[in-house]
């Protein structure tokens, strides 16, 4: 160990500088270390802190990471750092360079409930189930960075993707009416500025002069596209770091690819590999496991982690009756561990699973027992419909051409202003090819449209050009939550949203978290938090205007909360880059983990389904690799599927494990039984000595 606290590979690491490098960090072995390391390392060999980018793929690990470097070069130098998601760059190249192509600098983002409804107008469908169907597909489309055209000459004889590439085609001319990019543009944009426009390429090369990239086997092909010419492909010093562990890429489905990790030395012929190994996390029984599961693969790099930490619990195998057993049995050892373990915080406790629908009844069971928890990855603060209101209203001043912001504001709450209008009003606008704000103000409207109509109409334009302006001017802190409050109290939101609910409890629910936004958007007005969205601005105090352009990009506040204690419940894609003490994995049988693969063995496409089993296995590694000092993997012997019970088998990575004699397969009854003659002992003690006194 070095001084710093650094193994040799690490530290290695660290201070390879003068070239491209990539760093296959196992799980566990210490990958955002190295990476504050390394930016630390490259502002004493001289480079300057706004020339280093560290991107990662979400905002949480930008928060942690920037707080992280904060602690080795101070809290100026970890500001100045461009430290932030691909999507957060990708905005941050598009408002400085987007006009080379057509873009205004205040265009909008639009969410996923945004693209949907698009699409569905674009599609002419109701039927969502399609909608969505279409926004999976062109969004993998983007992600191989397809165009319209390219997408409809690939979908040729398959009627399903044509239809999805059409669609594509009036989607895409409807985001440049709107002035505004969906989260995949952020990437595609950007890659389409460095391709077309060699002065813009010129720029960002010269500005950023290392780029080191976290989660690298979680790019797409448009993401590697984009960092090469950021970096300069064809020079031999390219200056990056990319960090990543094949075995963890779980991803494949949303587009990521292994290839990127594969085209790496090719692509770069001078690139240095270093392995980090040295897992710090997980016991050796645990690590022994996730070796043996993740074996099958096929390796790129091939790699052993391994651990200093000693032996460890047995890793643990349960077999349930059924799934309702199988949460009984969850509790039971939860109880278990917490009168045993030295880990016993509620917090310590994590439960993985496949699919979302699997936590319904280990919520019931843990309720049953008084057991806190939390599932991970629900709605998001800003997923919330009183949010999005509010959020419409800002995108709206942001860019008056957002459509679909215009649509959500003007009916929150609403104002007079019905259906009919609204049709009428998107009709005229889709005639002139205009926005709907800049239809408002045309002088042919009033031909168009009843008299009383129009009046409503340009009273919403006045009034959203006067709070446009006011929000313009409007700075700070203290001044933005004055304005906001005036605001909520002029469109009169705290009735709209009593009127909109049956209960006053709810109603009042939405109102705090109404004023929980307030408060937050005054915040960062005032230059009070940390920008986590990763756009990072000169100036502490901004205006409401420029903290409204911002928003579109934040997923969450609540990732800024304290840390409850309770029990994790979550999926094992969202349980990746976490860590407990005692991890359960449920559910763990053919058809759930791997998921329904057999399903598709008659389908012919091999070469597929093998994929398909190696990114299960490598989905099953994750959850191995989440636990720090003990490992339960249930399976049980009939499942529901629909409506109907099954029978079920083990899956076979259970089997891959190859856990030895030493494993123990607990049963919980007598656990259980055990467990209460303890509690039933103490009890009686406790009253004998009550008794004494």
């Amino acid at each position: 160990m070095s001084s710093d606290g650094l193994n040799i590979a690490q530290q290695e690491a660290v201070n390879y500088l003068h070239g491209p490098c990539l760093v296959l960090a196992g799980a566990g072995s210490g990958k955002t270390r190295v990476i504050t390391h390394k930016i630390a390392r490259l502002i004493q060999a001289g480079l300057e802190p706004k020339r280093i980018a560290a991107i990662t793929f979400t905002n949480k690990a930008a928060a942690e990471m920037r707080e992280r470097a904060k602690g080795l070069i101070g809290a100026r130098a970890a500001r100045e750092v461009v430290i932030c998601t691909f999507h957060a760059l990708g905005v941050r190249m598009l408002r400085e360079d987007g006009q080379t192509i057509g873009l205004k600098e205040q265009f909008s983002i639009l969410d996923s409930d945004d693209v949907l409804s698009l699409l569905k107008d674009c599609g002419k469908t109701t039927d969502a189930a399609v909608a969505r169907q279409w926004q999976w597909t062109i969004s993998l489309w983007k992600n191989q960075g397809l165009t319209p055209a390219q997408a409809l000459e690939q979908a040729r004889g398959n009627e399903e993707h044509r239809s999805a590439a059409m669609v594509m085609q009036l989607y895409h001319e409807r985001l440049q009416a709107y002035q505004s990019v969906d989260f995949d543009d952020l990437i595609q944009l950007p890659l389409k500025l460095m391709q077309q426009h060699p002065e813009v390429r010129a720029k960002w090369q010269q500005q950023l002069g290392h780029v080191l990239v976290d989660e690298y086997q979680d790019t797409n092909a448009t993401q590697y596209e984009l960092l090469k010419l950021l970096v300069g492909p064809d020079r031999p010093d390219a200056r990056f770091t990319a960090v990543g562990d094949d075995d963890q890429s779980i991803y494949g489905w949303r587009g990521a690819t292994l290839d990127n990790l594969r085209k790496l030395p090719e692509d770069f012929p001078e690139l240095k590999v270093i392995k980090l190994e040295q897992n710090y996390r997980s016991t050796s029984n645990i690590l022994q496991a996730a070796n043996n599961v993740i074996g099958p693969n096929p390796k790129l790099f091939p790699k052993t982690l391994w651990s200093a930490l000693g032996d460890g619990e047995p890793v643990r195998v349960i077999d349930a009756d059924n799934e309702e057993h199988e949460a009984d049995r969850v509790v039971a050892r939860i109880q278990s561990l917490r009168s045993t373990s030295s880990y016993k915080e509620f917090r310590d406790f994590a439960i993985l699973y496949r699919a979302n629908h699997q936590s319904r009844l280990l919520e019931t069971a843990l309720r049953r027992a008084q057991i806190p928890y939390k599932v991970s990855g629900g709605t998001s603060f800003f997923d919330r419909a009183e949010i999005k209101d509010l959020c419409a209203w800002f995108r709206l001043l942001a860019n008056n051409d957002d459509d679909p912001a215009f649509l959500r504001a003007i009916t929150s709450p609403k104002r007079g202003i019905g259906h009919t209008t609204m049709q009428q009003l998107g009709e005229f606008a889709g005639k002139y090819r205009i926005s709907m704000f800049e239809a408002l103000f045309s002088p042919s409207l009033p031909a168009a449209l009843p008299k009383r109509a129009v009046d409503s109409l340009h009273e919403f334009g006045r009034y959203l050009n006067d709070l446009e302006y006011r929000a313009r001017h409007t700075s700070g802190a203290e001044a933005a939550r004055t304005f906001l409050g005036d605001w909520l109290r002029e469109i009169q939101f705290e009735q709209y949203l009593v009127d909109s609910e049956d209960s006053d409890k709810v109603a009042a629910a939405r109102w705090n978290n109404v004023l929980e936004f307030i408060d937050w958007m005054a915040g960062r007005a005032g230059g009070t938090l940390d920008d986590t969205a990763g756009v990072h601005t000169q100036s502490e105090i901004r205006t409401v205007l420029e903290v409204a352009q911002t928003i579109a990009l934040l997923s969450t506040i609540s990732e800024r909360e304290e840390e409850q204690n309770v029990v994790t419940l979550s999926t094992l894609h969202a349980s990746k880059g976490l860590e407990w003490p005692h991890v359960m994995m449920i559910g763990v049988v053919e058809g759930l983990l791997p998921f329904r693969v057999d399903d598709e063995a008659g389908s012919g496409e091999a070469e597929g389904l093998l994929q398909r089993i190696q990114e299960e296995r490598r989905l099953m590694y994750v959850g191995i690799t989440r636990a720090q000092r003990s490992l339960a993997v249930s399976w049980t012997r009939r499942r529901k599927k629909g409506r109907d019970i099954i029978s079920a088998q083990p899956s076979r990575f259970i089997k891959e494990m190859a856990l030895d004699s030493a494993t123990v397969k607990e049963d919980p009854r007598e656990k259980l039984k055990a467990l209460r003659a303890e509690f039933a002992k103490k009890a009686a003690a406790s009253a004998e000595a009550k008794s004494r006194l």
